[in-house]
């Protein structure tokens, strides 16, 4: 029998500290699904409605897993379809990875994402994701955006947080590094790499902005905390990597500045395990911050243990609402809506998410 749609988020499966006022709704993009298993939602606004991307397809790493697109029409969301894959880059077929959506402000909808050994390609969409075209390759080091959505700045041009995984004499290097486009993403020019990749292995970074075109980039590590590195001129150079207070169990994260200024953090609030079992990528936290620097325990999304709820999208859209969408148990895509007005927080002190 198909999982019921869940037009309200109950208390007891998703507590901020307490039942949240906050939450409108909590629903599963799709049921049943077109596929076994599915993984790394993105989720963009665009002119017609919202649009959300995965992959999915028999299991991680597959040469039949594509990426898979649904849009909202209607108050309702569509049949999910499949938009890319790795048949019609190479032969024989690859798996896909990591789609990550972009909408260029009159211009098309991107959708990035990668395939087999990690190449990158691009598609674009003019009637906001119904039809898409020919995938285009990315050449001389570009990847896109590796999990988590640009930012556009005012004056045009489009940053891209990235990051490579790559072998070396020393072990694996995590690197983090930047794209910027001032075309509307038809070239790039490459920021970095930020880091050695192995004081701190970084990757999969997302972009708060500040007043005074300051930019915070913080995200995924293998050392048990979340990084961040900071930019004084809008992404163009930036400052030496540390990492924060704040757990990470190598698991990727997102984040988003709202229109008030406060940002918003989706993450899983645990550090490194060496069994990787006993509640792995659980629970899955937002946090909610006025400077990027202190941190408050807003909402636990999920906390069921040793089950993952994984690698959240999360995006503010033009009426003011909150859009996060995750991984739920690699069956589902979950999306939930919050009105941050109606959210209560509380400090979080050392690292440790409050009672």
């Amino acid at each position: 029998m198909p999982r019921p749609f869940l037009p309200l988020l109950l208390a007891a499966a998703f507590p901020v500290l307490g039942e949240s006022p906050a939450v409108l709704k909590s629903e599963f993009l799709f049921d049943p699904a077109p596929h076994p298993q599915c993984h790394a939602s993105t989720i963009v606004e665009t002119p017609a409605g919202l649009v959300v991307a995965w992959f999915g397809g028999t299991k991680e790493g597959n040469p039949d897993v594509g990426i898979w697109l649904t849009r909202e029409v209607g108050g309702r969301w569509l049949p999910p379809v499949e938009v890319a894959n790795g048949a019609e880059t190479e032969d024989p077929r690859v798996n896909c990875l990591n789609p990550v959506l972009h909408q260029v402000p009159g211009g098309p909808l991107l959708l990035f994402y990668k395939t087999g050994k990690w190449w990158a390609h691009v598609k674009r969409s003019t009637d906001h994701g119904v039809t898409w075209s020919k995938p285009e390759r990315l050449y001389n080091g570009l990847f896109g955006p590796v999990k988590n959505k640009p930012v556009q700045f005012a004056d045009g041009s489009i940053l891209s947080p990235t990051s490579v995984e790559i072998p070396s004499p020393r072990g694996r290097c995590w690197r983090v590094h930047f794209e910027r486009s001032v075309d509307g993403g038809k070239s790039w020019q490459i920021i970095g790499p930020v880091n050695d990749g192995h004081a701190i292995q970084a990757i999969q970074p997302s972009l708060l902005l500040h007043p005074g075109n300051r930019l915070q980039a913080l995200g995924r590590t293998q050392q048990g905390r979340l990084f961040e590195i900071w930019s004084e001129d809008g992404g163009l150079t930036w400052g030496e990597m540390s990492l924060m207070e704040l757990p990470n169990n190598n698991c990727g994260t997102d984040a988003v500045t709202l229109s008030d200024g406060r940002h918003l953090l989706v993450y899983n609030h645990a550090g490194n395990r060496p069994d990787r079992t006993s509640g792995f990528r659980s629970p899955l936290n937002l946090a909610m911050s006025k400077d990027g620097r202190r941190w408050e325990a807003a909402l636990v999304l999920e906390d069921e243990p040793r089950k993952e709820f994984s690698y959240p999208a999360i995006i503010q859209t033009q009426d003011g609402l909150v859009h996060i969408t995750y991984t739920w148990k690699r069956e589902f895509i979950k999306h939930v809506v919050l009105d941050t007005a109606r959210l209560t927080t509380r400090p979080i002190e050392g690292g440790v998410w409050p009672e």
